[in-house]
């Protein structure tokens, strides 16, 4: 099925920052009404400030009680929304053998990272299944086909949500609801903390690239090395992570 990029009403989880507001950015220029949520509200607020037809809602998606407030509120307030993008995540570095936190600090990264966007399919694929253009895009990572030894848990993660989105497109094939795939390489957002990134690729490129995509009609959406990585052969992914981490000298 085809991904039509304007007439929409699309809700983007972590939408406020990074590439969930260049997203919507886009998003919105295409012509859609675009819904932006997250735990910042002074975040929402600066987007809503460059962007005020966004709209807005301050939703900690890592809390379940909250993902289902915020399909209650959609209801209500929203009940054209044909679009989820499962986009809100965080990254942590972390060396396992000194790892000193509670496990509470652990398990944010894979609630956000993955409960999250579980859960928020379970709730709102129901939802659009039968609406016109239904689509449902979850945000992987190109780390979910070759890991960082330094963020494993984000890794895993996005390996986990990556086989989790196949699953889910073949379930919904006859749902009428676009499943599609974007998987990041390095951007250069703030994402991990600030300027952990900036050798990644620039976010507008990367951005642009991704609207290409859906324009194409891809399912899976990667850019630069992640594109590869989509495709790469067992042997080959062995020998990418190994470079890449040693690279980083981790």
């Amino acid at each position: 099925m085809s991904f039509n990029l304007s007439g929409n009403t699309i809700l983007i989880t972590g939408g406020a920052s990074g590439i969930g507001y260049a997203l919507a950015e886009r998003f919105l220029k295409a012509g859609n009404t675009v819904i932006v949520c997250g735990r910042r509200e002074e975040k929402l607020r600066e987007a809503k400030e460059k962007f005020p037809e966004l709209h807005t809602r301050v939703c900690d998606v890592s809390v379940a009680s909250e993902r289902a407030a915020l399909l209650e509120w959609v209801r209500t307030e929203h009940p054209n929304l044909n679009v989820l993008v499962n986009n809100a995540g965080i990254q942590q570095r972390v060396k396992l053998i000194d790892a000193q936190e509670d496990w509470s600090y652990y398990q944010q990264e894979i609630a956000a990272n993955f409960d999250a966007p579980v859960h928020l399919t379970l709730l709102f694929l129901p939802f659009l299944a039968g609406k016109d253009n239904a689509t449902l895009i979850n945000v992987t990572s190109g780390l979910a086909f070759t890991p960082m030894a330094a963020a494993p848990i984000y890794s895993a993660t996005k390996a986990a949500l990556h086989s989790f989105t196949m699953s889910t497109r073949f379930q919904a094939k006859n749902q009428n609801v676009n499943i599609i795939e974007v998987a990041p390489p390095a951007v250069n957002t703030d994402l991990g903390g600030p300027g952990l990134h900036t050798f990644g690729a620039p976010l507008d490129e990367f951005a642009d690239a991704v609207f290409q995509g859906f324009a194409r009609g891809d399912l899976e959406i990667g850019f630069g090395m992640s594109e590869r990585a989509l495709r790469l052969n067992r042997d080959e992914i062995d020998e990418q992570f190994e470079a890449m981490n040693t690279r980083i000298g981790f």
